[in-house]
């Protein structure tokens, strides 16, 4: 079934859309339907926070360049994750230095003592780095510094004693993501410092003490390790598996920055791996999304995860003119037992269906050529279903093109066992040299019936495949819209089910 999402401004922000509507919407390459900043540079989720009906996104931001400066934090609240309202920058850098990633938790209990009486303060936990200290060559230039809000986060306090964990001179010291710890009772940050991670633990989000670390000699070490998290999520028979998702500036699958993570057990000390060493797990197998963290205090005890879609190897320079970079489309987090193990599984989340406009059904069929789509419009939700035990092809999928050739193809190739995103003719790409390629991603699954969703917005696809086992995210840049769908199958027959 294709489903033609609406993509006009009422979809994209709640409020402040006058200007949106009537220019930021048409700019080229600007998602319609995928979180970005009207103007300036982006870069990582953090302090994602539900706090009475509302999802908080906040993000590193720099407003005076489309290129990485001095860190903000900006700031947008939904109540879908789909509809954002922009705010005003939360955190700016101060003398203590540029305000880096981090999380947010409701301090339910006021165990900081901010609040009174019975007041529930926000508590923003962030990195300060220190861009003078790192100049000077020293290696204790990033911090832990706290900030807190009651009014919904709109406006903050830094606490004046910060910091409040000072780095004992590890270069790589950021990136706190906190937690409450029922067992003991006590907030448990997750940090990454440099090759591994590090947990501290404190009873009131003030005094902080080292319990344990994880990771020297487990995952991938392509890159330096940022932007952890961790969470317990249940099995399907109820049982409870810890996840420690760590993202690494370089060595993805398909090159550059990832996603990894990994499933174990946490004793509030240190992390246990179920795993083997050198099994590399990863969110996204896809080149665009890093950075990915999830929401605190989720309603329902959901676990909901963003990514900031792009990559390190190209970030700065993709051409775009006034804004860089978009976030991914929220995806729900779940736990799947498999002949490997334990796997983490992602699904769009369910609230993305307000963006739907018509549908139509595409009738059973085998595919033996290109066959088009019906299709208006440039965003689209696509979901495909094959029967593989009757198809003869070596590859299948859909392509996405415009009237220039330009095209985009998206598919799964059975010789492989692999899915693929193929955007070595997809328009502007002389921006970077490792820009261009076709990136693969493994199935794991071997029924034989294949599933693929596709989000498809102006300059990314996010390809869903077999109940979420799979996930990739490319972003593309064709000089022409892409407007044509079709269905493709080469050297044989593909059976559209």
């Amino acid at each position: 079934m294709i489903k033609n999402a609406f993509y006009g401004c009422l979809f994209i922000l709640v409020s402040g859309c006058a200007t949106q509507k009537n220019g930021t919407l048409s700019e080229p390459h600007r998602p319609q339907f995928h979180f970005t900043p009207k103007t300036g540079w982006m870069n990582d989720p953090n302090g994602m926070v539900y706090f009475e009906g509302e999802y908080h996104l906040f993000y590193q931001y720099y407003p005076d360049s489309t290129v990485w400066g001095p860190m903000h934090w900006g700031h947008a609240v939904s109540k879908d994750m789909v509809r954002w309202q922009d705010l005003p920058i939360a955190l700016y850098p101060d003398k203590l230095g540029y305000v880096f990633s981090g999380s947010a938790v409701v301090d339910a209990q006021n165990t900081s003592g901010f609040g009174e009486g019975k007041e529930q303060p926000l508590v923003a936990i962030y990195t300060y780095h220190d861009m003078a200290g790192e100049k000077s060559g020293r290696t204790d230039y990033q911090s832990q510094a706290i900030a807190y809000s009651f009014d919904k986060g709109r406006t903050w306090t830094k606490y004046p004693y910060n910091p409040v964990l000072k780095n004992q001179g590890a270069k790589d010291f950021r990136d706190p993501k906190v937690a409450w710890f029922e067992p003991s009772k006590q907030w448990i940050m997750t940090l990454a410092v440099a090759d591994h991670v590090e947990f501290y633990a404190s009873k009131n989000l003030i005094n902080w003490s080292k319990m344990g670390e994880f990771g020297k000699n487990d995952g991938n070490h392509g890159g330096v390790w940022e932007c952890p998290d961790l969470f317990p999520l249940a099995t399907e028979d109820g049982t409870e598996k810890w996840i420690l998702i760590v993202n690494i500036g370089n060595g993805a699958p398909n090159g550059g920055s990832g996603t990894q993570y990994f499933v174990g057990q946490f004793d509030g000390e240190t992390f246990k791996n179920d795993n083997k060493p050198d099994d590399f797990l990863f969110l996204d197998y896809g080149r665009d999304n890093y950075a990915g963290v999830t929401w605190s205090n989720a309603p329902d005890n959901r676990r909901i995860l963003i990514g900031w879609m792009s990559n390190w190897n190209y970030a700065q320079v993709v051409p775009t003119k006034k804004w860089r970079s978009a976030m991914t489309l929220p995806r729900e987090l779940a736990l799947k037992t498999t002949g490997k193990g334990v796997r983490l599984v992602q699904k769009v989340v369910k609230e993305a269906a307000i963006l739907r406009g018509p549908s139509q059904t595409i009738a059973a069929q085998n595919i033996s050529k290109n066959t088009p789509l019906k299709s208006k419009g440039k965003c689209h939700e696509l979901a495909l279903t094959f029967d593989l035990s009757k198809t003869t092809s070596i590859d299948l999928g859909v392509v996405l093109s415009n009237s220039k050739g330009e095209n985009i193809r998206i598919g799964y190739e059975k010789t492989t066992n692999s899915f693929f995103i193929d955007r070595t003719n997809s328009g502007k790409m002389d921006f970077e040299k490792g820009f261009t390629g076709r990136h693969s991603a493994p199935r794991f699954t071997k029924n034989k019936l294949l599933k693929m969703t596709l989000y498809m917005d102006v300059s990314s696809v996010e390809l869903v495949a077999d109940d979420g086992e799979t996930v990739m995210t490319d972003i593309f840049f064709p000089t022409e819209d892409f407007n044509q769908i079709a269905l493709f199958s080469n050297n044989g027959s593909a059976n559209l089910t």
